[in-house]
């Protein structure tokens, strides 16, 4: 007996060497697109990348600053004075025209005029109370006094409605839209 014929599936001959065939090169379809869609998915990567430059600058010790070394302290920064904010406060205003007062609408800025009255022996020069005040409220239709004025509610500062309360009692007010 053959080593062949014990086993069958074992060759004695190898098998002569064939050639390449030519094949067109391949075309991997869509890879442009997965390239694009992946930038435009909420821009993970580019957003990836300036991370990871910004931890590389921040672990160097980079402060961008010309002429410092890496960890001098950066330069006094000047800042803009701004006036601290004035706490405002609700000032209820008897406005002597109520035609005048329907023209008026919450979020309108205003000056408040006093001008002496006739009745009080008014000769003097009608001055502005308050410049630019915010109005807050404003009567609803059918809330007028019988003498013809309405009550609005203005926001300004405190010192603001203080003299607006003088002045309503001795003079009547109007006002000016801004």
């Amino acid at each position: 007996m053959t080593t062949d014929s014990c086993f069958p599936h074992t060759r004695t001959s190898v098998p002569a060497p064939r050639g390449v065939p030519p094949f067109d090169p391949l075309r991997v379809r869509g890879a442009r697109l997965r390239l694009s869609r992946a930038l435009r998915r909420k821009r993970r990567a580019p957003a990836a990348v300036l991370a990871m430059t910004a931890a590389a600058l921040a672990a160097t010790g980079a402060t961008g600053a010309e002429g410092l070394a890496p960890h001098s302290p950066p330069p006094p920064v000047r800042e803009r004075h701004r006036p601290a904010p004035v706490p405002l406060v609700s000032a209820p205003v008897r406005i002597a025209d109520a035609e005048t007062v329907r023209l008026l609408r919450p979020g309108d800025r205003v000056d408040v005029i006093a001008a002496p009255a006739a009745s009080m022996g008014g000769g003097g020069e009608a001055r502005v109370v308050a410049s630019g005040a915010r109005v807050t409220e404003v009567p609803r239709p059918g809330e007028t006094r019988a003498d013809g004025g309405a009550l609005i509610v203005l926001s300004v500062p405190r010192e603001t409605a203080a003299a607006l309360a003088g002045a309503g009692i001795s003079s009547p007010l109007a006002v000016t839209l801004c």
